[in-house]
C-alpha cells in the first residue's frame, strides 16, 4: 500500500487574508492531483522575514480564522494537511511558530510548536517567537506510514529527527521558510537527504519560494533518493510513499537497530 503525498511551495507575506487564500488554493490543487496528504510551508499564515510589518497582533489562536479556514478546506477536499502559523500566546507579545495538522474530517489532529529557533546567519527569530518546550512529538498515521513533524531550522539538529523516528515515524514532514544565502540551498538539500539516510525514513520538505526563501521543496526516500521536487517556482511536488520501501531499506541498512545511543532532551 502506498500513500500519495504532496509538498506545496509558495510565498506568503503580511496580508493574512491573501495568505489564507494562497494556502487553501495550494491544498485544493494538490488534492485534485490525487494527494491524500498535503504539506505546506512554514509561516503560511503570516511571513515577515525583514520585520517591516507594523501589526503586532498578527498571531492567532488555534480556533482563529486561519486554522478554521484550513479545517474547512481539508474537510472539503478530503485530505490531511499540515500548515504553518503564528500562534498567539495569552499575555505574551511573542508567538509560537506552530504547525497544525488537520485530518480529512476537518478535525485538528495536533500541533507542534517549534523548538529550535533560527537565531543564526544574522537573523534572530527569537525576537518575535517563543521557543517551545520539548514535549511529546506530533505524529499521525495515514495508511501504513506514521508521520512526525518538525520545522525548518530543526533540520540542522539530527537529534530532532531521531526523536520523531523513536516515536515511530517512518516519514518526517518538514515545513520551512529556508532563507536564501551563501551555500544555503546546498545545506537544505544535503541536510534533507542526511536526515532521510541516517533515519532510514522519508522526508517531505515543503518550503516557501523566492525571492527571500530557497524553494526546492522535495520528497526524499529512506535511501536519500529524490522522488520529486517542486524546483524554483510556486507549485507542488507529488509522490507515492509506503512502508514496504522503509522496511526494505531497513533490512539492508539496519543502522537504527545497530545504534548504541539514545536521544534525551537537554
Amino acid at each position: 500500500m502506498t500513500v500519495p503525498v504532496a509538498v506545496a511551495q509558495f510565498a506568503t507575506g503580511l496580508d493574512k487574508v491573501e495568505n489564507l487564500k494562497v494556502v487553501r488554493e495550494a491544498i485544493t490543487t494538490a488534492a485534485d492531483a490525487g494527494a491524500q496528504l498535503v504539506i505546506t510551508p512554514e509561516c503560511g499564515m503570516y511571513a515577515d522575514p525583514t520585520n517591516v510589518g507594523t501589526d503586532r497582533g498578527y498571531a492567532e489562536p488555534l480556533d482563529g480564522e486561519f486554522v478554521s479556514g484550513i479545517r474547512e478546506t481539508a474537510r472539503s477536499a478530503g485530505v490531511t494537511v499540515v500548515v504553518g502559523m503564528a500562534e498567539a500566546v495569552p499575555g505574551e507579545t511573542r508567538a509560537y511558530n506552530t504547525l497544525a495538522a488537520v485530518g480529512p474530517d476537518g478535525e485538528l489532529i495536533g500541533v507542534y510548536r517549534k523548538v529550535h529557533l533560527y537565531d543564526a546567519f544574522g537573523y534572530a527569530e527569537s525576537d518575535n517567537v517563543i521557543p517551545a518546550e520539548v514535549t511529546e512529538p506530533l505524529t499521525f498515521d495515514l495508511g501504513d506510514i506514521r508521520f512526525g513533524a518538525m520545522t525548518c531550522y530543526d533540520l540542522r539538529f539530527p537529534e530532532m529527527a531521531r526523536t520523531l523516528v523513536d516515536a515511530g515515524a517512518t516519514a518526517i514532514v518538514l515545513p520551512a521558510a529556508w532563507a536564501v544565502g551563501p551555500a544555503k540551498e546546498d545545506h537544505w538539500a544535503t541536510l534533507i537527504k542526511a536526515r532521510a539516510i541516517e533515519n532510514t525514513c522519508y522526508v517531505l520538505a515543503s518550503a516557501q519560494s523566492g525571492p527571500r526563501c530557497a524553494a526546492q521543496s522535495m520528497i526524499v526516500d529512506p535511501m536519500g533518493t529524490l522522488l520529486a521536487s517542486a524546483g524554483e517556482q510556486p507549485g507542488f511536488a507529488l509522490a507515492r510513499i509506503g512502508a514496504d520501501r522503509v522496511n526494505q531499506v531497513r533490512r539492508v541498512n539496519p543502522s537504527l537497530a545497530n545504534r548504541r545511543f539514545r536521544v534525551t532532551p537537554a
